[in-house]
């Protein structure tokens, strides 16, 4: 069955028409078409289109509104992947105009505050810029934090198999809300770096550590660590030379936005992409084992949002 949502569905992406405002009075309004198929639950929305802020909020949207998630008063925890030197183009880190939009979305929403985090692999200041996250996310209205070793306290990991206890950022512990932002792309350890791998930007001590043996290491983590929301980026992905890349080369543009409470389930969509089952990734199955999530597409009920512009949707009015 295919439908068309209609604007007033449209604008609960932004929270009413408190966020309207933002938007130019230009815009030509997109047509958004979805279909679905599987249970009778939405487990899972797959948003494509051409401008990933629009299809972004099209996803939040088609999964009942980011109020859904975060209710007003509520400090919510943003965690991109920022780990990389490299631009959007390059999709070593999560589309900034992404960011942007769930922004603004948990501040539509009533959050009191909205706080981008990542622990970086190459020097903080320069990746948040160099990704254009550190300027969208200020301009769209969150705070800007940068990891510190001192602000990570040990956590105990009661069904871990691998770990029994390891440190986690005050960022992640403190948010009354947090939602994960990874970008999908390879790995040369984990064959995939997904969400259920970007866990490893919101922990302390020693990461390296924690490689060996790292799928189990993940699964632990994911164990004892809140995520609210999972909103996968596969708007650019990255499909060789992962996990920093650097060529445009190493980049194929997919248009998605994949969004559940279901971890594990983002993640087993997202294998689909690079022409792998959800089988193919340890940790995935992992997680699965330890009641994290479903990995059995076939059991996932998945809504397929397909967003139309005459012109482009830009954010911010001028």
């Amino acid at each position: 069955m295919v439908s068309k949502i209609t604007r007033r569905e449209f604008l609960k992406i932004l929270g009413g028409t408190g966020l309207a405002f933002f938007l130019p009075r230009w815009l030509t309004w997109p047509q958004v078409l979805t279909s679905s198929s599987g249970s009778t639950i939405d487990d899972l929305i797959v948003a494509e289109g051409k401008n990933p802020q629009a299809t972004t909020l099209a996803a939040i949207s088609a999964f009942g509104g980011m109020e859904k998630i975060v209710h007003p008063g509520e400090i919510v925890l943003i965690k991109p992947n920022i780990a990389w030197d490299r631009t959007p183009e390059q999709a070593a880190n999560t589309n900034p105009e992404v960011v942007a939009a769930l922004v603004k979305s948990c501040l539509a929403a009533g959050a009191k505050k909205v706080k981008v985090f990542e622990r970086t692999i190459n020097y903080a200041p320069m990746t948040y810029e160099k990704s254009g996250i550190a300027a969208a996310a200020r301009k769209a209205g969150a705070e800007i934090s940068f990891f510190d070793q001192e602000r990570c306290r040990e956590v105990k990991i009661p069904r871990g198999k691998a770990l029994s206890s390891w440190p986690l950022c005050e960022e992640i512990l403190e948010a009354d809300r947090v939602i994960n932002v990874p970008i999908a792309k390879v790995h040369s350890l984990t064959t995939l770096t997904l969400g259920i791998k970007n866990v490893l930007g919101m922990v302390g001590g020693n990461r390296s550590i924690l490689h060996y043996p790292i799928h189990q290491n993940l699964a632990d983590l994911n164990s004892v660590i809140k995520i609210d929301l999972t909103v996968m980026d596969a708007t650019r992905i990255m499909i060789s030379n992962g996990p920093q890349g650097g060529s445009l080369e190493d980049v194929v543009w997919k248009g998605q936005i994949i969004v559940s409470r279901d971890r594990v389930a983002v993640d087993a969509y997202t294998t689909t992409l690079f022409g792998l089952e959800p089988r193919d990734i340890e940790y995935i199955s992992l997680a699965h084992e330890m009641g994290l999530g479903e990995m059995d597409l076939q059991k996932i009920k998945i809504k397929k949002v397909r967003v139309e512009t005459a012109k482009t949707l830009v954010f911010y009015h001028a």
